[in-house]
């Protein structure tokens, strides 16, 4: 039995002190976006009572699914590093980028240099960069896939993108580990779903994205950016397979997004025959208090 936690779009705040040059560009529109809602709704106290929360439960491992920044301010990136070291080493917590965490040209690679340990897959093969996704985690029976999705766009734009170069390696890594008898989870920042998200933040490539599924299969993919407790399912080579959102980390509970919450999701079985128990726990009022949401399981063939 693995237990795995997942949480989502933490949005570390409040934002460091920004110069009127770093402003010039794209982080302009982010900047008035968390003046005017972020930061009246997003908290690091409830950040840190949802790690409490985590840690109560005893994970055997965590994937957060990106944003951990907001305009991915140089002091933001080393800021989100020194945060990943409290919440666990680099072999316990496992990580993707979102859209926040590479706001601008150059942020990604960034990311890379500051975050490799918690986005690098057992078998490194250099120096982490765009090409180094999916990269592969094996876990007791479990395979932990961590797929990229984030690029810099345009301002107002917050879409995501996943091309051929990663569907050719994705592909690779299923099969492979399908064949080793694990269970796939694959970690993805923007849902692979159509209409998961308004279209400025949608994914490009959620065709390719799907066509790997239904050739190769996966047992199961959790995703961030909507911000919402979310459950799709779409086509696998076996099956349906699950798709699960979660609702902002740091969300507070005075504002009209689903407040703060993470996944515990406990996966028993072997190959073929795989039960995935999804457990939501989160905050259900005003008080900083968890508790149990909702409880699904998945009979997986």
């Amino acid at each position: 039995m693995f237990r795995l936690a997942h949480l989502s779009d933490v949005h570390l705040g409040p934002l460091p002190d920004i110069s009127y040059r770093e402003l010039m560009s794209k982080r302009i529109t982010g900047y008035f976006n968390w003046q005017r809602n972020r930061r009246k709704y997003l908290h690091d106290g409830i950040i840190d009572h949802l790690l409490s929360d985590i840690r109560a439960h005893t994970p055997h491992h965590i994937a957060i699914t990106g944003d951990l920044v907001n305009l991915a301010l140089d002091m933001e990136i080393e800021l989100a590093r020194q945060w990943l070291a409290e919440v666990g080493a680099g072999d316990f917590v496992s990580v993707v980028a979102g859209n926040h965490d590479a706001y601008v040209p150059g942020a990604f690679d960034k990311i890379c240099k500051a975050w490799a340990p918690y986005m690098t897959g057992d078998k490194p093969t250099g120096t982490l960069r765009r090409d180094s996704f999916p990269y592969l985690r094996v876990r007791d029976n479990v395979a932990i896939i961590g797929v990229t999705s984030a690029n810099a766009t345009a301002p107002f734009m917050a879409s995501g993108n996943f091309k051929s170069g990663q569907a050719e390696r994705l592909s690779k890594i299923l099969d492979e580990t399908k064949a080793q008898g694990l269970c796939r989870v694959i970690l993805i920042h923007h849902p692979p779903v159509r209409e998961a998200v308004p279209q400025h933040k949608r994914l490009f490539g959620i065709a390719r994205f799907q066509k790997v599924m239904r050739k190769h299969g996966a047992e199961l993919i959790l995703h961030g950016h909507s911000h919402e407790p979310s459950l799709y399912h779409i086509d696998g080579l076996d099956g349906k397979i699950p798709v699960i959102g979660v609702a902002a980390a740091g969300q507070s509970a005075n504002s009209n997004r689903p407040a703060s919450q993470f996944n515990l999701v406990t996966i028993d079985g072997k190959r073929g025959e795989w039960t995935i128990e999804l457990l939501r726990r989160g905050l259900a009022g005003t008080a900083l208090q968890s508790v149990d949401l909702s409880k699904q399981t998945f009979e997986l063939a």
